[in-house]
């Protein structure tokens, strides 16, 4: 059984006048499937209005599928019983970190949620120094959050869910509001949350950049799943992805343009070190 089990859900968002009177239902998500492992880290990209968010939301039972189900480590979101443990499980990461930020200083932020959960004291400063240690941010204990740049604060709100030990982390497009180098920051602390403390990451964002070294890319497209596989195997449908109105890595851009005017490169390419090596190995062999 896989961590997140969604199967066949849809939501939709009802629009009413002044006198409660319904105007119009939108079908933000519409029959989505996903089975996703312990351990995985998954992309999920889209469109503004594709359904993405909407999905995310649902993990995490802020909403409830109108149809379907969802499962988070075997329990029903959709069951109010369960609502404490699905949250317990699956940690939310949102875009405003200022948002997400409640403390005076860094560490009684990050103790928040555990001590709400009421895990004794000597265990919760243990899970403070771990979390802060993980996500860089340890010299910063005793600071305040308003001093700390904007991917310090995200990486502050990250290490508030890490200290209550989920098995998966949703991160709700936690890079729009950041510079690159903040952005950088923040998905190399995911990057290093998934592959040293093998937290599941679900990550939804537009910047295609950040997801290629994901295990598997969900491309929405209103409300459904238009496209699923690899960054390999999702990136090489330039064609497809324009025909969604979605873009691709700067490097995989340049080497379908260059491959157009008969350079000979492979398929796949993700980042600008690999294209470089293709080059490389192109020009070598001419």
């Amino acid at each position: 059984m896989g961590i997140v089990e969604i199967d066949n859900i849809a939501y939709e968002y009802i629009r009413r006048d002044e006198e409660g009177n319904v105007e119009g239902i939108v079908r933000a998500v519409d029959g989505v499937s996903l089975d996703i492992k312990r351990g995985e880290f998954i992309s999920i990209l889209g469109g503004n209005g594709s359904g993405k968010s909407t999905l995310a939301k649902q993990i995490n039972a802020i909403l409830y599928p109108c149809e379907g189900s969802v499962y988070v480590d075997g329990k029903d979101t959709s069951d109010e019983n369960n609502i404490w443990d699905v949250r317990q499980s699956a940690g939310m990461i949102f875009q405003n970190p200022d948002n997400q930020i409640i403390g005076s200083i860094v560490e009684e932020d990050v103790g928040f949620g555990p001590e709400n959960m009421g895990i004794p004291t000597p265990e919760i400063i243990e899970r403070v120094n771990e979390a802060l240690k993980t996500l860089r941010m340890y010299e910063y204990r005793k600071h305040s959050p308003n001093r700390l740049s904007g991917g310090q604060k995200q990486r502050v709100a990250i290490a508030g869910v890490v200290a209550m030990h989920p098995k998966c982390i949703i991160m709700d497009e936690p890079t729009a509001m950041l510079d690159p180098v903040g952005r950088k920051e923040v998905i190399r602390a995911a990057r290093a949350l998934n592959d040293v403390e093998k937290v599941t990451i679900i990550l939804i964002t537009h910047y295609m950049e950040e997801t290629i070294y994901s295990d598997r890319i969900v491309v929405m497209d209103k409300g459904k799943v238009a496209m699923s596989g690899t960054p390999k195997e999702i990136f090489t449908r330039v064609d497809e992805l324009k025909a969604l109105r979605m873009a691709v890595p700067q490097a995989t851009a340049l080497a379908y343009e260059l491959r157009k005017r008969g350079v000979r490169l492979g398929e796949g390419i993700l980042s600008g070190k690999e294209l470089v090596t293709a080059l490389c190995r192109s020009y070598a062999t001419m």
